[in-house]
């Protein structure tokens, strides 16, 4: 029923927000409320959840969380609270990659999430979820894909090679991020 609610928070309390528009305070409850800030303005997206006995409204701070919470209340067995209890303690790359890489070790560690949601979340989300990058981490990855071809065409493996990547100061010109790799894997 609503995208999204801009508006100024008035309330914080450990499960929701209460947002102000044109004087109406509308409840949110949200996976982190305290990262909002009182008397602050914000673009709140927003789903709204109807059952026979209930009507909430849960709130994100982006779109990608957003989105991510529908696919995990998607998932049989996994309702708000465990999707938002998710949300609440991983970022949306890391929970997208768990699932992506099968990790549910990863998943598991969630309040409510054991080993059968775990492998359930895998199954029906896997190769379901995968979000545009932003411009920034395009280039990024795309200059560490440089920097690897780089030291793999003067004989490191990827092994020696993972390691120091992360290493790295991605803002760094290609040139100077090989220069810097080689420093590493030398030492």
């Amino acid at each position: 029923m609503y995208g999204y609610i801009i508006g100024k928070i008035t309330k914080i309390s450990p499960k929701f927000i209460i947002c102000e528009n044109n004087g109406i305070g509308y409840l949110i409850i949200v996976p982190n409320p305290y990262n909002y800030k009182l008397n602050q303005d914000y673009k709140v997206f927003t789903h709204q959840y109807v059952r026979e006995d209930i009507i909430d409204l849960y709130g994100f701070m982006t779109e990608e969380e957003k989105d991510l919470f529908l696919k995990l209340i998607s998932v049989s067995g996994i309702g708000p609270k465990s999707a938002l209890s998710i949300l609440a303690t991983g970022t949306v790359k890391e929970i997208v990659n768990a699932i992506e890489n099968r990790n549910d070790a990863y998943l598991k560690k969630f309040p409510g999430i054991g080993a059968k949601a775990s492998q359930q979340i895998i199954l029906d989300l896997k190769g379901k979820i995968a979000f545009e990058a932003s411009e920034e981490e395009v280039k990024s990855d795309g200059k560490m894909l440089d920097v690897e071809e780089a030291l793999i065409a003067l004989g490191y493996s990827k092994k020696e090679i993972q390691k120091v990547l992360p290493k790295l100061d991605k803002s760094l010109e290609v040139g100077i991020l090989v220069k810097e790799a080689l420093k590493m894997i030398v030492k």
